[in-house]
């Protein structure tokens, strides 16, 4: 008997401790009274517990409740960074689109005053070839191409179509080394011959006397002389004019005066003859 006692003496002292209350209330027929110095006792000894568990469920409460809140918001700024997204791409699809209106608003300027309608094509492909520096284009015999249209953009020459193939065509850039084009110095009307260099960069002033008044800075425009390109489309500036001694013909540059690595479109304009001059061989 006293080792069962001793076993579950905590146990038996708590169910003492809980069932003294209920019996004095009961026997006080549910009337108020005083606490006695075991209900005080009782309380003593349950109120730091009651306290305990209380905030226990109230804090376990708070934090289920704040986790909820912070899912929420959550899930809140994912949508937000979702739809700031979709905001940017549609801003960034709207300023190319602008951009790109007014590059081709701006290559109408070229079709006043012609006869036959012009092409607007897109580059959709570079060839940087040694041996044959073009563009290819999204526009080919179904809409009107033909070999030798020359081919611009509102800053100037780009080149003339070389080959056109079903949908598309390659446009052969004035730098590569079997473009030959008629040129006039804008400010002396000075002739010359402007030559593709190659490499994509740069063009030679060729068949330029001596002593004829070209310097530096000097502006070329085609001279309509060629059969192919009108006349006073720009070309490029002139720059590295040489005179060597006893020599017939001076040495120039000339830098295009479009920027061919960031050729997007181009406006083909119909040549003024009607046949074009021969295009050599790809070499693949």
């Amino acid at each position: 008997m006293l080792s069962l006692f001793k076993r579950y003496r905590e146990l038996l002292i708590v169910g003492t401790l809980l069932l003294y209350p209920l019996i004095t209330y009961l026997s006080s027929g549910h009337r108020g009274r005083e606490p006695n110095i075991a209900d005080r006792a009782v309380l003593a000894v349950s109120s730091p517990l009651q306290r305990g568990l209380t905030a226990a469920i109230d804090g376990a409460r708070g934090g289920f409740s704040g986790y909820l809140s912070l899912r929420g918001a959550r899930v809140e700024l994912d949508a937000c960074v979702g739809e700031l997204s979709q905001s940017r791409a549609e801003l960034n699809a709207l300023t190319e689109a602008r951009a790109e209106n007014e590059r081709l608003r701006a290559m109408l300027g070229y079709t006043e005053g012609t006869v036959e309608p012009e092409i607007a094509a897109r580059v959709i492909g570079v060839n940087a070839s040694p041996h044959f520096i073009s563009l290819r284009i999204n526009r080919g015999e179904s809409e009107g191409v033909r070999v030798g249209m020359p081919a611009l953009t509102p800053n100037g020459v780009v080149g003339q179509v070389a080959r056109v193939v079903g949908g598309s065509a390659d446009v052969m850039l004035i730098t590569d080394p079997s473009s030959r084009i008629g040129a006039v110095v804008q400010r002396t009307r000075v002739r010359a011959t402007a030559i593709g260099a190659g490499g994509g960069a740069d063009l030679h002033l060729d068949n330029v006397l001596y002593g004829d008044d070209v310097v530096d800075g000097d502006t070329l425009i085609t001279s309509g002389t060629d059969g192919l390109f009108p006349k006073g489309l720009v070309l490029g500036k002139v720059e590295k004019v040489t005179r060597e001694a006893n020599a017939m013909f001076l040495k120039a540059r000339v830098v295009p005066a479009v920027d061919l690595r960031r050729v997007e479109e181009v406006l083909l304009l119909p040549s003024i003859l009607a046949f074009a001059p021969p295009v050599p061989e790809v070499k693949r």
